[in-house]
């Protein structure tokens, strides 16, 4: 074990001395189905179901996808935090996400993990930045990432490729 630091690690952009605790809160109700109404802080209400092949109504994401949608969104707000820590300038980025699961597990068959076995995860980030500081942007995030952090820590095997493109090309729209 070494005590070196990655000198690719921008420092902490706070006390790394002083605990700080964020609590996140949620509640939700289901009437004995699929469909799940969620309710975070004072937003809309957020659902959940299942696709009709798996005996939902397919009326909103299947939890397991929105497992997918915070791994991206997380991403997307890492993204942004280490690129202002770096002062790296992008105008960006464009994530596709895929990922496997052995619907056995979920059903109760032994020997079998109720989640996620491998994915993979393709991150297009519109920047003029040189490729240094592209490739410690990456391991930045990838170092930061909640999410992303905790699909590792659930052996979940995920191939994360990361793209660099022009900062002219990003044409999306997030409204």
């Amino acid at each position: 074990m070494s005590d070196m630091i990655d000198p690719e690690i921008i420092e902490p952009s706070i006390d790394p001395e002083t605990k700080k605790i964020g609590v996140r809160h949620v509640k939700a109700t289901n009437a004995a189905g699929t469909r799940t109404k969620i309710q975070v802080r004072d937003f809309a209400p957020a659902y959940t179901d299942e696709p009709a092949s798996l005996g939902g109504s397919n009326t909103a994401p299947s939890p397991l996808e929105t497992v997918l949608i915070a791994l991206v969104g997380c991403d997307g707000v890492i993204i942004n935090g280490v690129a202002k820590a770096m002062n790296f300038s992008y105008t960006g980025v464009d994530f596709a996400c895929q990922i496997q699961i052995d619907v056995r597990g979920p059903k109760g068959v032994p020997g079998i993990r109720p989640y996620f076995e491998s994915g993979t995860l393709d991150i297009s980030v519109y920047s003029d930045e040189t490729e240094a500081r592209f490739r410690q942007l990456c391991k930045n995030v990838e170092f930061r990432c909640p999410v992303m952090n905790l699909l590792a820590a659930a052996n979940v095997d995920m191939t994360v490729t990361w793209n660099q493109r022009p900062a002219s090309e990003y044409s999306g729209n997030v409204d």
